[in-house]
């Protein structure tokens, strides 16, 4: 297949003497024409910046990029024609229609006067904006910006599409939306460089993934191959009472394989290990050896969420805020 998206060696910092932040250090990836790659990371791991330096607002510092067989330094105008871009927070003039912006964004791409307001309103009834499209944007919910933002990345059918957290924000029909609509545009030939902070998302829609921590790539593959690294089974407590946490974390190192993790607010504790159901019920026992309680169990394979974890040692941080 063609190469479509390329980077080698991306270095970028921000800052100067003590205080100089490298957000990317030595970033190579690959992304195969009519694919989805999944970036993937803490926040401040370096997708955003990543993203910025291949849409070429930001030059890096080391390294270089083609996107479509232009590199961003030389030729950062051929690759901002082939590119679409949707960013974290929407971009639209909340003072204009929704039809108003899109109609504006397809004049700017030059498709003309009336292919521009066609375009603009199949996007609206692409993305269930339809009824809203004659409406100023500042009457539009949260949703509804993010969903005409990424309307907004597609005005002029763009070869390559840059999705930095797209779906962040919008309810569950609208996420699900999302997602045909990527799988259809992949379908047709686009190619897709997507961030994402939800682990689900990148296992659904991601042919391939790369994970990158402190701006360093720190794995790659399938998601599949990235939960076989983990290996084992994971065996799921979630007690009764969240005084006995403690305990239980203590009673379930004793038949884990590494190390067992525990979500307070949920009462969950998860535990690797290797032998299955027979660790299961050693397991169940010493609880009830220990008296305590029990509010559900469970044994299952590893996740992505799984993979993450293992890999950077930390979890996700799926909380608002902004991603280096």
């Amino acid at each position: 297949m063609t190469e479509v998206i390329r980077a080698t060696g991306l270095v970028k910092r921000y800052g100067s003497g003590d205080g100089r932040v490298t957000a990317l250090d030595g970033v190579d990836l690959s992304v195969e024409q009519g694919t989805v790659l999944g970036l993937l990371g803490p926040n401040g791991a370096g997708k955003t910046t990543t993203v910025r330096v291949l849409t070429t607002l930001l030059e890096p510092d080391e390294g270089t990029a083609t996107v479509d067989g232009f590199d961003v330094r030389k030729d950062p105008q051929a690759v901002r024609e082939r590119i679409g871009l949707s960013g974290q927070y929407a971009a639209v003039d909340e003072y204009l229609t929704g039809f108003e912006n899109l109609d504006m964004i397809g004049r700017l791409y030059h498709l003309g006067r009336g292919p521009s307001k066609a375009r603009a309103r199949e996007l609206l009834a692409r993305f269930d904006l339809a009824d809203a499209g004659d409406r100023p944007v500042k009457g539009y919910s949260g949703g509804m910006r993010r969903r005409l933002d990424l309307a907004g990345a597609l005005v002029a059918a763009p070869k390559v599409l840059f999705l930095d957290e797209p779906t962040t924000g919008l309810d569950p029909r609208s996420r699900t939306g999302m997602w045909d609509v990527i799988r259809e545009l992949v379908a047709g030939g686009t190619t897709l460089l997507l961030t994402t902070q939800y682990l689900d998302e990148a296992d659904k829609l991601c042919d391939e993934i790369v994970v990158i921590d402190r701006g360093r790539v720190i794995a790659k593959g399938t998601a599949d191959s990235l939960k076989a690294d983990v290996g084992g089974e994971r065996i799921e407590v979630v007690l009764a009472h969240a005084q006995d946490l403690g305990r239980a974390r203590a009673v379930l190192g004793q038949v884990a394989s590494g190390e067992v993790s525990v979500d307070e607010p949920t009462r969950r504790l998860t535990a690797p290990v290797t032998g299955g159901g027979a660790r299961l019920v050693d397991a169940l026992a010493r609880l009830d050896g220990e008296g305590i309680e029990v509010f559900d169990v469970g044994l299952r394979r590893p996740t992505l969420d799984d993979g993450f974890l293992t890999l950077t040692g930390r979890g996700t941080e799926l909380t608002a805020g902004a991603s280096a």
